[in-house]
């Protein structure tokens, strides 16, 4: 069934607003910190999965975009896009497969870490005849994944030697300036045997503030800046007034003098925590959104002087933005009440 929506105020709850002139705001200012560093922004669509919005940060000066998974490459070199990477060691032989289909219609970059993961890549592209471009990442002092800087060279040799294969250069995850030693470490290594680094590409939203530290960066692939949400707000990379997505939600019962419960749970914007919250209530800091069920969300409002009344509207600034898009079919995006546009989230769902 096609529905028509005007206003916030035509929309069920819960519902995912998305306030466009904060969202064109966040696209500008990181574009912004990279043009003035000469680093390419290369935006991490995990966050929003919605291919025009994707657009909307190229046509603001992005080059390329980074997903995280193959279905999602997928989904948006369907839409068009011709230069995609994929931070992730890509394992198995159905899902090597689709990347080397993928790479015979758009420039594809992924990263590896051991050669099991080269060597499985390297036998899917030579099968179908495609090219696949390879980063190396190094480990970092989150110690997920990634390699040491003689490993790293290790393995830019053999993806140098292997035919069907193009090393690319090297990724850190996330590019904080304490990595600095360990990267200059690598570079020094590969030029002492002769194989170029196109590409140092950084990430992560932490690692915005430290892109000036590390001058060997040529790329920072970032993805929440886009939205913002209240882990970025606790870690000070951004204030409540960036955050520009926000669930509406409205109050369902209310028979306790200090207690609400909201239409708002777990599957609507997720279950991680801040402080033992799971969400900020825009309108009213001082509520705490302190449980959720599948559908339930509870409100204490005692140190709010009031307590509203049952089908009052909240909205809620997430936790953790990029798992909410993904709980979601849509986003509404929006200046003030008016909805001025519905986005389908393209890549909902697809995490293999």
């Amino acid at each position: 069934m096609t529905m028509t929506f005007a206003t916030i105020h035509d929309l069920e709850t819960p519902s995912v607003l998305i306030d466009l002139d904060l969202m064109e705001a966040n696209i500008g200012v990181m574009q912004s910190r990279c043009d003035a560093l000469g680093i390419a922004f290369r935006p991490h669509i995990k966050t929003h999965k919605i291919p025009d919005i994707a657009r909307r940060q190229l046509e603001a000066g992005a080059k390329g975009i980074a997903c995280q998974k193959v279905s999602e490459a997928e989904v948006f070199a369907d839409a068009g896009f011709d230069d995609i990477q994929i931070p992730y060691n890509i394992v198995g032989a159905r899902k090597t497969r689709r990347l080397a289909e993928l790479a015979k219609s758009a420039k594809v970059t992924v990263t590896v870490d051991s050669q099991p993961v080269i060597d499985g890549i390297a036998a899917a592209a030579q099968a179908v005849d495609s090219t696949i471009h390879m980063m190396v990442e190094l480990v970092s002092l989150g110690q997920r994944t990634g390699t040491t800087p003689a490993a790293a060279l290790a393995l830019a040799k053999q993806i140098q030697a292997t035919d069907n294969l193009n090393f690319a250069g090297l990724m850190i995850y996330p590019s904080d300036a304490a990595i600095r030693p360990r990267l200059l470490e690598t570079l020094a290594l590969l030029e002492a045997a002769g194989i170029p680094v196109a590409t140092v590409s950084g990430g992560g939203s932490g690692a915005i503030s430290d892109m000036r530290l590390l001058p060997e960066l040529t790329e920072m692939r970032v993805g929440t800046c886009i939205f913002w949400d209240w882990n970025s707000v606790s870690a000070d990379y951004a204030g409540f007034d960036n955050c520009a997505m926000r669930v509406r939600a409205s109050v369902v019962s209310a028979n306790e003098p200090d207690r609400v419960i909201l239409d708002s749970g777990s599957k609507s914007i997720q279950s991680e925590t801040i402080d033992e919250q799971f969400g900020y209530i825009a309108e009213h800091p001082a509520a705490r959104l302190y449980k959720v069920n599948e559908e339930h969300g509870y409100v204490d409002f005692s140190a709010c002087g009031f307590t509203p009344s049952v089908g009052d509207i909240v909205h809620i600034i997430p936790v953790h933005t990029c798992v909410v898009t993904n709980l979601h079919n849509q986003l509404y995006g929006v200046r003030g009440d008016t909805i001025e546009v519905v986005w389908e989230v393209a890549a909902r769902g697809l995490v293999w």
